[in-house]
């Protein structure tokens, strides 16, 4: 077997990078998570935020279209303040998937978990 030598990026910089592609996945979940109560865009950004998911908005509002065209978010427009909001909020599909999701995670967890301890 030969091994070849990769100049590699600092080990800070490869944590962060694979990090962001753990978190990744995670926003859909979050965002299921969060649905619960309607919540517009700039709102769900900084909840999550302060729950320590940061996420771009030019990430986060995308992801919200397409959890809506996928029938798993509702949206409604709020026009009663000066400035109108599209609110989103789970649907009965999406609390189903948000069900399945949290299944998926907590096994994932616990698999991770047994790895790392060296119950395989």
């Amino acid at each position: 077997m030969t091994h070849s030598i990769v100049p590699c990026v600092g080990t800070d910089e490869l944590i962060l990078s694979q990090a962001q592609e753990l978190r990744r996945g995670t926003v859909v979940l979050a965002c299921l998570a969060l649905l619960e109560e309607p919540q517009y865009g700039y709102a769900l950004l900084e909840t999550l935020g302060d729950a320590g998911i940061t996420v771009d908005g030019n990430t986060l509002y995308p992801l919200l279209r397409r959890l809506e065209k996928q029938g798993l978010l509702i949206s409604e427009w709020n026009t009663d303040e000066p400035r109108p909001r599209k609110f989103y909020r789970i649907s009965p599909e999406g609390a189903r998937v948000r069900t399945g999701l949290l299944r998926e995670w907590q096994d994932l967890g616990a698999a991770i978990s047994r790895l790392t301890k060296g119950d395989r």
